[in-house]
């Protein structure tokens, strides 16, 4: 299955992203997390490309896309809807993934009538917990913008208590994959998030960790086919 890789500006800015399957077939968006790009799903998307149209956006900061010094939860939530526009997207499928889930949680509250269906790998909406320290940057070039780091963990740390209260305007079919106990985020919040989303299926790949689709894609793709297929 190729990837195709593509440009397109949104909102004056330039952002790249990456095509599997056939234009005709359905819609599925993807975000990767924090440091990641859209590559990060080329494995799933040759998978999944043979019978969806998988559309996996490098995320401002990240890969082919600007680098535009601000960085924000709500700023990707908004270029998303630019990406979604810009593709004729009436509905589609949104996939996120760490950082990514967090964005499609609340473009999901914000514009529940766009979702077809939502997955989300292993992250809740941020929540009050010990602060999370900034690190300093690497002295090594990244393949991203630091800057993201700072401003994302700021809103780790200071998350905006709305995010959880909107979880039951959610209401298109969900799916939560955790990476189980090797995983550094609770569980337990996976758990939490899927009692308040009305029509949400939690499923655990034991002893995949946080990157479940890297670690375990066999099982990351079964539990997708079973969601999409019900």
């Amino acid at each position: 299955m190729e990837t195709r890789v593509n440009q397109i500006d949104l909102n004056g800015l330039t952002f790249q992203y990456r095509e599997s399957g056939e234009p005709s077939a359905p819609p599925i968006v993807a975000l990767h997390a924090l440091g990641k790009s859209a590559e990060s799903w080329d494995q799933a998307a040759a998978v999944l490309g043979k019978k969806y149209r998988v559309l996996a956006l490098d995320q401002r900061g990240h890969g082919g896309s600007a680098r535009t010094s601000t960085y924000s939860f709500e700023l990707m939530c908004d270029d998303l809807l630019h990406f979604a526009n810009a593709m004729n997207l009436e509905r589609f499928t949104l996939m996120g993934h760490s950082m990514g889930g967090t964005v499609s949680y609340l473009f999901s509250e914000t514009f529940p009538s766009r979702i077809e269906r939502l997955i989300v790998e292993d992250t809740p909406p941020p929540f009050a917990d010990k602060p999370i320290e900034v690190p300093s940057k690497p002295t090594d070039p990244l393949p991203f913008d630091w800057l993201v780091v700072p401003s994302i963990l700021r809103q780790l740390n200071e998350p905006n208590p709305e995010w959880w209260s909107r979880l039951t305007e959610i209401i298109m079919p969900t799916l939560i994959i955790g990476g189980g106990g090797s995983s550094h985020i609770p569980q337990n919040k996976l758990q939490e998030v899927s009692e308040l989303i009305p029509n949400c299926e939690f499923v655990t790949i034991e002893d995949a960790g946080h990157f479940v689709h890297e670690a375990n894609l066999p099982a990351f793709l079964a539990a997708i086919k079973s969601f999409l297929n019900s």
